[in-house]
């Protein structure tokens, strides 16, 4: 006897997993990493997999691997044991990390076969990030072509010279770009890792991590790497220190002109310019509005002026003309950028 159309069983659809895989974090390691680059973030996803493990949830596996596995000695002398590539074929990889290294320049001479491999790895992954100087294997694998890359403020010159193709951020804290993330230097990747794990689990786990390793949560990509008087005394300007000052008193005059500062630096306009740009990197007019975006970003993080006075303040005169130039150095509108780093609970809108 056979069975009736009807009374036949139905195919049932598998169910899908009630909480999503553990994410396999792939380290990759070289000669000379540098250790804090590696070890940095690899710390944030370990203590992310604590808190989710405490909540009865999967969080990451970390793997640090490299070329040839085995032992790979770090730029501080520290030895690594590591898996090789080639033994984690066919396993997904949620996100490949690459540390930079303080010789990034010799490194990247003898990593051919490295970029090959990222160069393939990285279609295959859900996100490729660099930590500070790893942004030169990532370019030189062509991930970073025509993409926003940030990297140590002391590299941006040599990674713009070898890659051209590259729009460097000269400030940012890290960047996101599709599905690939780069980030200033060394303690950076601390910030960018647990911009992914508050991507991944949520602000509450993230928070929990910060706290836990004693760091800040609240310093996502749009925060500059420094001060630009910091850059300047790093730089060899301090000629220009007095002129500096001058300017930070005086940020709100709406003079402040070629002319001008060449008067206050007690130098002809021609001169002034060309020895300004030679020593800071800057033309006074870059100089005078970065100054006012550093001094503008204090008084949003710190103060209850509204943003239409803090512009006023700063010397942008009207809060569009502040805006525009958030958007181009940061990233990020006046408003927004208030929100995320505001100190207190008190900051007017």
């Amino acid at each position: 006897m056979t069975n009736s159309p009807e009374l036949l069983p139905t195919a049932v659809p598998p169910r899908p997993p009630l909480h999503p895989p553990v994410r396999r974090v792939l380290f990759v390691a070289f000669d000379a990493v540098g250790l804090l680059d590696l070890s940095g973030a690899q710390t944030v996803f370990w203590a992310a997999t604590k808190a989710m493990e405490a909540r009865g949830l999967p969080g990451y596996a970390p793997c640090t691997a490299s070329l040839h596995g085995g032992l790979v000695r770090s730029a501080e002398g520290l030895e690594l044991h590591t898996t090789a590539l080639a033994d984690l074929a066919g396993l997904a990889v949620d996100t490949i990390v690459v540390p930079g290294s303080p010789h990034i320049s010799a490194v990247l001479d003898r990593s051919a076969p490295l970029v090959d491999w990222l160069r393939r790895a990285a279609g295959s992954a859900r996100r490729t990030v660099s930590v500070c100087s790893g942004a030169f294997l990532l370019a030189a694998a062509g991930l970073l072509d025509g993409k926003r890359t940030a990297t140590h403020w002391a590299m941006c010159d040599m990674l713009q010279q070898r890659f051209p193709a590259l729009q460097i951020d000269r400030d940012a804290i890290f960047v996101h770009e599709g599905a690939v993330w780069t980030s200033a230097g060394v303690t950076a990747g601390i910030d960018l890792a647990l911009a992914l794990v508050k991507a991944d689990c949520g602000h509450t786990v993230a928070m929990e991590v910060a706290r836990e390793l004693v760091v800040f949560l609240k310093r996502p990509g749009g925060q500059s790497q420094f001060s630009v008087l910091l850059e300047s005394q790093t730089q060899g300007a301090d000629s220009f220190d007095a002129l500096h000052l001058w300017l930070g008193e005086n940020l709100a005059r709406t003079d402040l002109t070629v002319e001008c500062l060449a008067e206050q630096a007690r130098m002809s306009p021609r001169n002034f310019a060309r020895v300004y740009k030679q020593k800071t990197g800057r033309t006074p007019a870059k100089a005078v509005e970065v100054l006012r975006l550093e001094a503008a970003r204090r008084l949003l993080e710190e103060s209850t002026d509204n943003v239409d006075q803090i512009a006023s303040r700063c010397g942008f005169g009207m809060e569009e003309r502040m805006r525009v130039s958030f958007q181009r150095h940061l990233g990020v509108a006046p408003r927004d950028y208030r929100r995320r780093f505001a100190r207190g609970d008190g900051a007017a809108a």
